[in-house]
């Protein structure tokens, strides 16, 4: 095991070496088995009856709130995480994040041909919420119904120093995938629901390609953010919690009106 750590560029290198993973097929792979596992959760019943839940939902905001839960009800979209994505996030898992380095990390290596169940966004989804409040109240009631159906469910509500706010919720479900010998195995895989609001969301969508670039560094800059006013770390993180702290006085303006 080499003291250096790779640079992304090397990965590919570092994994045939040190994890003997075939790196010539991981993308074909990746796609077959995630592929299959999109499928098959659109098309169970846990899927289905969330879609017709969060219809029930959307309902009850509405009554209790006089304002739609949704920006645009329409059923959750199943996403597949891009295979370039998922394989920056095993480099910062084994890599770049790795405080255990030359050894592995805690929770061990990461091979891209065998860590579907480590990965906890492979199959995700995103529901964009209208106002701030309906965060909590969707991510109880998503809570409740996993319960009801008997399914591992966890949520967390997000908030990061870098001014990433949302709620994530990681549901597993069992997954019948292709091994890499082409055999088959089940698994089970974590599907994240995530809410956002839609001024989260718009920055996010924004954002989303400085991030991904960030998360590839294996050094740090010696300066915090948080001083280094010229920089696009501080720009976009506290950008971030300017507008969470807005979403949250237009609730309070709301409910203030609606007091009377």
């Amino acid at each position: 095991m080499m003291d250096k750590k790779p640079t992304l560029a090397d990965y590919h290198a570092w994994l045939a070496t040190e994890l003997k993973c075939d790196t010539r097929n991981i993308r074909a792979y990746y796609q077959a088995v995630t592929s299959k596992a999109k499928n098959d959760l659109e098309n169970g019943s846990f899927w289905v009856e969330l879609n017709r839940q969060i219809r029930e939902f959307d309902d009850q905001y509405l009554v209790q709130t006089g304002f739609p839960l949704q920006m645009n009800a329409k059923p959750l979209e199943v996403l597949v995480k891009p295979f370039d994505s998922f394989f920056l996030k095993t480099f910062r898992k084994n890599i770049a994040e790795n405080r255990n380095w030359p050894d592995h990390p805690d929770k061990g290596w990461l091979n891209p041909n065998a860590c579907f169940e480590k990965i906890n966004d492979v199959l995700r989804t995103l529901l964009v919420i209208k106002y701030l409040d309906g965060i909590q109240f969707f991510a109880d009631k998503l809570k409740s119904f996993c319960d009801e159906q008997k399914v591992d469910c966890r949520v967390y509500l997000e908030a990061r120093n870098d001014g990433y706010y949302a709620a994530h919720t990681y549901v597993k479900q069992a997954f019948e995938i292709p091994k890499a010998t082409w055999d088959t195995e089940i698994i089970d895989i974590t599907i994240e629901i995530q809410a956002t609001t839609q001024l989260q969301d718009a920055i996010r969508k924004l954002l989303h390609k400085y991030y991904e670039e960030r998360r590839g560094r294996i050094e740090k800059e010696d300066k915090k953010w948080q001083w280094n006013h010229g920089s696009d770390e501080f720009a976009a993180n506290y950008l971030g919690h300017i507008l969470h702290y807005v979403e949250g006085m237009i609730v309070e303006i709301r409910e203030k009106q609606k007091r009377g």
